[in-house]
């Protein structure tokens, strides 16, 4: 079986969230004979397809890039090419540039698109974008969502109920501790602190974190690159120690040495965190917000976590408080994070479902054309 998948950016250009989801699913199915090679955009002329592990990506330059969304001529003719040489076609959403895709090329193979967010930021834009996406989403022939909470919530997805099914982010097993970097971290940070591990982006909920630490005197470590938004001009309160640029193992060596995880997201871009299963893997209790997304499908309030509204410090700061300060509840709900990872998601769950998607799909296909050209099938 040979798959295509597309969305806008792809490594080496970038490997994070939806990327790391489509290596995932590339690599974790290798095992089952499954050829993936990847359609997406990127800065620069690339007239050859690159290798990335087991699977080829076909990068397109990308001419312009408006609201988030970037276009590319040169796509068009390498879909077209690639669509002569699969079995199936695997979108990413939201791309409206993948729509336009399917738009263009006339091909009678399956597809599905995974549905990671609904469009949230761009909502003039998305009003003149409405009609293409609803054409897209009818044609296609499976919606995957990344959780049941966000299939149930969007309003999107409510319309096409009966081509939903759910199949969770997975991630590989934890890497191995390099025991030198934990020591390091040790030393600069102690192990007695709330970690916060993401880009910097407006949808975080950072600026209520940092409002929150002004009430307690919790130790609170803020990875990731940009600038700290706050609500005021005061200075960073002494218990926020902000780090850029770190590694994985760096990573893995902060989470190791955290009480506890906190992903403030307040707004449903954060559709699901794969921040908070990196947490989970590690057997990390979390504290996030409910916003009817997939965080609450990672860290279930009571059995993983704690579950705070959205854009309330002080929620967030008594969150805080009660898992740095109660060490058996902090330990329990830890262990249930790394249960419901390895129940839930695994890599080799995800990849597994997304294999046996495809196969049903595929056969599907093959059926209806048999019915609808019995002379083929007799063949």
């Amino acid at each position: 079986m040979r798959v295509m998948q597309v969305y806008k950016v792809y490594r080496p250009e970038d490997f994070t969230g939806v990327p790391r989801v489509i290596h995932s699913i590339a690599e974790g199915l290798t095992s089952r004979s499954v050829e993936t090679v990847v359609l997406a955009t990127s800065k620069g002329c690339n007239p050859k397809p690159i290798v990335v592990d087991s699977h080829q990506v076909h990068l397109a330059k990308r001419d312009i890039q408006i609201a988030s969304t970037s276009f590319s001529r040169e796509a068009f003719g390498k879909f077209a090419e690639l669509a002569q040489s699969v079995d199936i076609i695997h979108y990413h959403f939201p791309w409206p540039a993948g729509d336009l895709l399917e738009l263009a090329h006339r091909h009678n193979l399956p597809t599905l698109v995974t549905y990671h967010s609904d469009i949230v930021k761009q909502k003039s834009l998305s009003k003149i974008y409405n009609p293409l996406m609803k054409w897209f989403l009818n044609r296609t022939d499976s919606i995957v969502a990344t959780s049941v909470n966000y299939a149930e919530s969007s309003p999107v997805l409510q319309n096409f109920r009966n081509k939903v099914t759910t199949i969770p982010i997975g991630l590989a097993e934890r890497p191995k501790l390099n025991n030198k970097l934990v020591g390091k971290w040790q030393e600069r940070l102690g192990n007695d602190f709330i970690l916060f591990v993401g880009a910097l982006r407006y949808y975080k909920g950072i600026r209520y974190l940092i409002e929150a630490s002004r009430l307690t005197n919790i130790p609170i470590v803020i990875v990731g690159e940009g600038a700290l938004e706050t609500s005021s001009k005061a200075p960073l309160p002494d218990n926020i120690t902000h780090i850029t640029n770190v590694s994985d193992p760096d990573k893995e060596a902060l989470l190791e040495l955290c009480k506890a995880f906190i992903l403030p997201s307040h707004l449903r871009s954060e559709a699901f965190g794969i921040s908070l299963l990196e947490a989970a893997r590690a057997g990390k209790p979390m504290i996030s917000c409910e916003i009817g997304t997939g965080t609450s499908f990672v860290n279930v309030n009571g059995r993983t976590g704690i579950t705070v509204p959205p854009a309330d410090p002080i929620s967030i700061k008594e969150a805080m408080e009660k898992l740095f300060y109660n060490q058996h509840l902090s330990h329990q709900l830890g262990i249930g994070a790394r249960r419901r990872f390895m129940d839930l998601f695994t890599v080799e769950k995800m990849a597994n479902s997304y294999g046996d998607l495809y196969q049903q799909l595929i056969e599907k296909r093959r059926r209806n054309s048999e019915m609808h050209n019995p002379s083929k099938a007799a063949l």
